[in-house]
């Protein structure tokens, strides 16, 4: 007995092992994925700087009026990778290639539609966001170019989430990291080169989105010839791939109405709390990709168990996943809570604004293994197709965040409040209320049943 007892365990040990590698296969080249848009912008930012103020500050509406736009799309890429995985975990290889090509058609659809519109309002959008005079000339300018990537971004985001599906994510990596080279080399060479300025930031920007695009397609094609998919639209498939787009899409919206009462709220607290804000949100943001990336593994790794209706392998993912989040969470928050104590001076030379930051980054940093979890658990419930449930989830937790945050808002006005107590107030909200309902909201569903049911069901499809 206890000799089986050791070989018991010691498969236990492969199989954690095993999935630990699969896991990281998935969310290595992930994380640089995640951070190709985020590097398109620095870069830019850093180089229209040189031109001048008045130049950044137009990049600046712009590239946050581009960047709201393809984060709502995020879900082509979640919905294509559950979808996928899950297809391709029950063996049904053919229908997962073409749950993937339907999700590229979707992709190209909502591209073209979302440019359109985007060129067209750029205007009214840029000046409801404060853009005036040679600002706003810039960042229509900017929007007007940079816009016509997004097509390529889109099929890019649902291209990535076909390969994660078929856990070959490592194209994914090479994909961004050419890309971001060739945005630097565009970048130098339109705006100094030319002399193109904001309009040849927005160029560069756009040509290197089809490029990264270009390389996804040019890999997949071998793979969807092999299987003789055809590459016309199916549009019952697409019509499906919207169904489950669309509750993704409203979990996205809900998160960025949480952010933007947040955005609100530190506006109204001062200079010193919204300069803090900016940085730290950043800080925050690129962080938060670490953790993306430990989800979206789960996402492909549970689709594929519940694919094959291996409900001990999901459950034995699920450990594992939430183990990996906690952890990943731990050392970057300890990263975070570091940098922020120690780096503040660099983002700042405000006495006011560096102590809050300081203080902050400490507390948000002691936040992070929590949302490690809730990533974690993210990325399982997506990989389960748990759309709906998500939805709503979210939609609660930011109703929960803006209604304690407006609360929270007028009894520190009403008891005159410092500065760095309000930006303490301010973070804590944010993490408690809307962080911690989602994260106990995802605990509880994980750690049930009613969601595999659903998956299970799903799968059979």
């Amino acid at each position: 007995m206890p000799e089986e007892i050791q070989q018991q365990q010691l498969s236990d040990t492969l199989t954690r092992r095993e999935t630990r590698r699969q896991l990281a296969a998935i969310a290595i080249p992930t994380l640089g994925q995640l951070i190709a848009e985020p590097i398109y912008v620095m870069v830019d930012t850093a180089l229209v700087g040189r031109i001048s103020d008045v130049a950044l500050a137009g990049l600046s509406i712009g590239s946050t009026i581009i960047l709201t736009s393809v984060g709502l799309c995020l879900f082509l890429a979640y919905s294509t990778t559950s979808r996928v995985s899950m297809l391709m975990g029950s063996g049904r290889t053919r229908e997962g290639l073409t749950a993937g090509v339907s999700g590229m058609w979707l992709a190209t659809i909502i591209g073209v539609i979302l440019t359109a519109l985007l060129i067209i309002t750029a205007q009214p959008l840029s000046y409801a966001l404060g853009a005036r005079s040679d600002v706003l000339s810039y960042a229509i300018s900017y929007i007007s170019t940079a816009g016509l990537g997004i097509t390529g971004t889109l099929i890019a985001y649902a291209a990535n989430g076909m390969f994660r599906g078929l856990q070959k994510a490592g194209i994914t990596l090479w994909s961004a990291i050419a890309s971001a080279v060739l945005n630097v080399v565009l970048d130098a060479l339109f705006i100094f080169g030319f002399g193109w300025s904001v309009a040849g930031s927005g160029i560069a920007t756009g040509i290197a989105q089809w490029f990264m695009c270009a390389i996804l397609l040019v890999y997949l094609w071998p793979i969807v010839r092999k299987n003789s998919i055809s590459l016309r639209p199916d549009f019952a498939k697409v019509r499906e791939s919207a169904g489950d787009g669309a509750m993704l899409f409203l979990r996205t919206a809900a998160i960025r109405i949480a952010m933007v009462a947040t955005v609100i709220a530190a506006t109204s607290m001062g200079t010193a709390v919204l300069a803090s804000y900016q940085v730290l949100n950043s800080s925050w943001n690129l962080a938060l990709n670490i953790l993306d990336a430990i989800g979206v593994g789960g996402q492909a790794l549970v689709g594929a168990a519940l694919g094959a209706g291996n409900i001990t392998r999901v459950r034995s993912l699920v450990k594992e996943i939430e183990h990996a989040g906690i952890i990943w969470g731990i050392g970057v928050g300890a990263v975070f809570a570091l940098g922020g104590w120690f780096g503040a001076g660099l983002f700042t030379t405000q006495a006011q604004t560096a102590q809050i930051i300081s203080v902050c980054a400490v507390i948000i940093g002691a936040f992070f293994p929590y949302h490690g979890w809730l990533w974690a658990l993210d990325g399982v419930l997506i990989g389960a197709g748990d759309f709906s449930y998500l939805a709503k989830l979210c939609t609660l937790s930011a109703l929960v965040h803006i209604f304690t945050l407006t609360a929270v808002f007028f009894s520190l006005q009403a008891f005159h409040a410092s500065t760095l107590i309000q930006a303490v107030c301010l973070w804590l909200v944010f993490n408690i209320a809307f962080m911690g309902v989602r994260g106990l909201g995802n605990i509880f569903r994980a750690h049930g049943t009613q969601w595999i049911s659903i998956a299970l069901m799903r799968a059979q499809k």
